[in-house]
């Protein structure tokens, strides 16, 4: 998978990193059991500090998304609390969703955005 970073984006560049690495797990881009590419060998693809990649990676695995062992390096693994996950998304989601409605985004307009973008992760989309 092809990391892209914007450089001009308010959007820490550690969390642009975890996203996309997210995004790549829900698209089936990375599977249970991949490994990801070593800090020092994403740090030097993306040209960045290898401690941005290492914090994207220590935030992945609080988050259940990956282990992290010092001799293999990060690796897909996927830590279902599925009770803990709905909370997360839950409060996520609260303040996705007061944005959109001071936005005048309808319910409906929501509700077919999290359609599509449910279909383009069965569909293995590239993000």
């Amino acid at each position: 998978m092809f990391f892209e970073i914007d450089f001009n984006s308010d959007e820490a560049i550690y969390m642009q990193i975890r996203n996309q690495i997210i995004l790549g797990i829900a698209t089936s881009h990375f599977q249970e059991g991949d490994m990801l590419p070593s800090v020092r060998q994403m740090a030097e693809n993306i040209g960045i500090n290898m401690h941005t990649v290492n914090k994207a990676y220590t935030v992945l695995k609080q988050e259940g998304y990956v282990k992290v062992d010092r001799r293999k390096g990060a690796m897909i693994a996927l830590d279902v609390d599925k009770m803990q996950a709905l909370e997360d998304v839950r409060r996520d989601l609260q303040v996705t969703l007061a944005k959109a409605s001071c936005k005048n985004i309808s319910r409906e307009e929501v509700h077919s955005l999290i359609d599509e973008i449910y279909e383009d992760y069965q569909k293995g989309m590239d993000y």
